[in-house]
């Protein structure tokens, strides 16, 4: 249903409340209860941290319903300890709704970690990019090692995802669930706007067994 190509030139704000009569009226047609037991409550198993790009939305690449994935996305699907907003969705996911996976995804052609791997200067955003700067930093000579530009971005995105998965297991939020025995799994995707694939990083851990020391809590 959510297949079809969008010719965003004609997106208005207009079309956009059009969209939602057409959205309820689809929608009570397949149960005419569907937003009564939306309404009653959630209870999604998934919380979902991924990337500001409107090419990448969670629940259609995953053929997923409202309810079934509760959402955070941000420039890159950065996973950043002074980031209130991103803690307080974390937070709430794990020791609320008691999710039972976090998911970390990014996308293959971000523009985020392009621009990080750029030497512009862009603005505001440049306190954000420094994060993935970082990353770069952490696998610089495996990254210089690549020659071919785009399989260099490509392999940024992916490390990104991976050091953002270590970056969500070293919170308090996920290791105090974890010595609570509470099960929580996290996980590291990347999608491909080309393909539609969903490319498993394997880096899923529910404990902090393989983390490094200094990270664990007792």
């Amino acid at each position: 249903m959510c297949a079809k190509p969008i010719d965003t030139k004609h997106i208005t704000y207009e079309n956009l409340l059009a969209g939602n009569k057409q959205f309820i009226a689809d929608s009570l047609a397949v149960d005419p209860d569907y937003f009564t037991k939306l309404a009653a409550g959630q209870n999604p198993p998934v919380l979902w941290i991924g990337c500001a790009d409107s090419r990448v939305p969670a629940n259609q690449i995953t053929n997923t319903a409202p309810g079934e994935i509760f959402v955070h996305r941000n420039i890159a699907n950065m996973v950043i300890h002074t980031d209130m907003n991103m803690l307080s969705v974390l937070d709430y996911a794990v020791n609320v709704l008691k999710v039972k996976h976090v998911i970390v995804t990014g996308h293959y052609g971000c523009g985020g970690v392009i621009a990080a791997m750029s030497n512009q200067e862009f603005g505001l955003i440049d306190n954000w990019l420094r994060h993935i700067k970082d990353v770069y930093r952490l696998h610089a000579d495996e990254l210089t090692a690549i020659t071919d530009e785009q399989q260099r971005v490509d392999r940024l995105v992916e490390l990104n995802v991976i050091e953002n998965v270590y970056n969500l297991c070293k919170t308090s939020i996920v290791q105090n669930a974890w010595a609570k025995g509470q099960e929580v799994g996290v996980h590291g995707w990347v999608y491909s706007l080309k393909t539609g694939i969903i490319n498993d990083m394997k880096v899923s851990t529910t404990d902090n067994e393989n983390m490094d020391n200094v990270f664990r809590f007792k």
